[in-house]
């Protein structure tokens, strides 16, 4: 339970955390961003760290000027087209014996079902389009892997995947970080970036089930 407190003390209140996490730790904050990138995106049973969260401070850092922009794209986008790439190696591999007990107490079956119905909707387009959604983002490649996608165009789509998402949220960060406004709710805008993409996938999902009763 301490440690679930704890977990959601620093997701919510990442905005007071990583500034200090900087001034402590000089360049090894670096390290920590590759780590929990790599982490979240290469570890099918690690889907709930906070990638979208530390992406946008990461941008709003950089705006400050507490962070190089060179270096800490360079970091984010090795850690997120690497751990894409560990984690389809383990579903193409090991994916079907992970699916089954004991091991399946450590993936949600649920959010694995649900990513397996948003790849067959998508096909390879699925691998871009899970990097703005948690949890999918963790079991896209993994399904990949399992249903034996060719490995040259998932590296294909999971680097351009991870071009726009560390692009597009890291600058949405660095746009808008320094303005008073956005600091003033930066945690109201964390938990958009948090439940915000779930909400509109669950949001999808019902309205095509809808659309498919007679």
């Amino acid at each position: 339970m301490d440690f679930i407190i704890n977990y959601l003390d620093l997701i919510f209140h990442i905005d007071q955390f990583l500034p200090a996490w900087v001034q402590a730790h000089g360049e090894l904050t670096y390290g920590f961003f590759f780590l929990i990138i790599f982490i979240e995106t290469g570890l099918v049973f690690m889907p709930f760290l906070p990638g979208d969260s530390l992406l946008f401070m990461i941008g709003a850092l950089c705006s400050a000027e507490l962070l190089s922009p060179e270096l800490s794209l360079l970091v984010c986008l090795s850690a997120a087209i690497l751990g894409d790439q560990l984690n389809y190696t383990i579903g193409r591999h090991f994916g079907k014996r992970l699916v089954h007990p004991p091991y399946s107490k450590w993936i949600k079956l649920q959010a694995l079902q649900k990513s397996e119905v948003f790849f067959a909707k998508w096909g390879s387009l699925a691998i871009i389009l899970a990097r703005f959604m948690p949890f999918a983002r963790t079991f896209a490649p993994f399904v990949a892997g399992i249903s034996q996608m060719n490995r040259v165009t998932f590296t294909a789509f999971n680097a351009i995947g991870a071009i726009f998402w560390v692009l597009g949220v890291g600058l949405l960060g660095y746009l808008l970080g320094e303005i008073p406004w956005v600091k003033a709710h930066v945690q109201v805008i964390v938990l958009a970036l948090i439940l915000g993409p779930g909400v509109l996938a669950i949001w999808g999902m019902l309205i095509s089930q809808g659309r498919g009763k007679p």
